[in-house]
């Protein structure tokens, strides 16, 4: 028995990290997801393996939850870069505390792979992690959530370790389109690795 959990544990840690842990999204619909209530479904679809996510002519927001909740775990997803000004970013288990992708609507500056704190803005950001960002093609965000204490990494480079006072210890994750905005954004890849 001890043999076996030696063995897994090794596989998961040679596999690549977007290809480890358990699959979010199957690749075909959304299933595993559900859109906010107060969102509409027209902002994302499914096409190639790829979640599509666009602005509709109002620049109505919405927010994409996971059916599953969860406590500490890892996140690994692609996402790539669509058109207009991108401001992005993942859920931490409610609609407050997330980690950005792209520009910040406040800042006016890209702000990936750092967290947006409600109340505090954008408390600490990397500036080698956003400039890792690929304006072209496929980038990887990588999330660690242990406690109440978040860490990031984009495209291998390390962004931020933050401790956060309004994290709480369980729920489910969101990948947002933020309101006012004309854009569009893909994700693909979605996979998550528990701490139990």
């Amino acid at each position: 028995m001890k043999f076996l959990s030696f063995l897994t544990a090794f596989v998961l840690l040679t596999q690549t990290p977007s290809l480890a842990g358990e699959s979010l999204f199957n690749g075909k619909n959304l299933d595993q997801w559900r859109v906010a209530s107060k969102s509409k479904a027209i902002h994302w679809t499914v096409k190639d393996g790829t979640i599509h996510c666009q602005s509709d002519p109002k620049k109505a927001g919405s927010l994409l939850w996971t059916k599953q909740e969860f406590t500490d775990f890892t996140l690994i997803l692609e996402y790539k870069l669509g058109k207009g000004t991108i401001d992005s970013g993942v859920m931490l288990k409610r609609p407050k505390d997330q980690i950005q992708i792209g520009i910040s609507g406040s800042l006016k500056r890209d702000l990936t792979a750092a967290p947006y704190i409600p109340g505090k803005g954008y408390p600490t950001e990397s500036k080698a992690a956003i400039a890792a960002v690929k304006p072209v093609g496929w980038n990887t965000l990588r999330i660690t959530v242990t406690g109440n204490t978040y860490k990031t990494w984009l495209n291998d480079v390390e962004g931020i370790t933050y401790t956060s006072e309004t994290a709480i210890a369980r729920g489910p994750l969101g990948l947002q389109l933020h309101a006012g905005k004309d854009m569009s954004i893909s994700f693909r890849n979605i996979r998550i690795i528990e701490n139990k």
